[in-house]
């Protein structure tokens, strides 16, 4: 082999070591942003059933005072 080509062992033991350590914090990393999404659409439907409930008693309260009224 040409002088400066060889491969230090050592050296490429501690990069590989350090790839896989990577892959574990995205693999880590991953699995928690598919439960932040999660959150975020049981949120979403949180929203709008409530924003349904608030609409259905602002008609009800209208209806009554609209009554009341006359």
């Amino acid at each position: 082999m040409a002088e400066g080509t060889e491969i230090d062992l050592v050296k490429y033991g501690v990069l590989w070591q350090k790839v896989q350590d990577m892959d574990k914090k995205v693999d880590k990393m991953e699995r928690n942003v598919e439960e932040l999404l999660a959150l975020a659409n049981k949120g979403k439907g949180g929203l709008w059933f409530g924003m349904t409930v608030v609409s259905g008693v602002s008609v009800v309260v209208g209806y009554f005072i609209s009554i009341w009224k006359h």
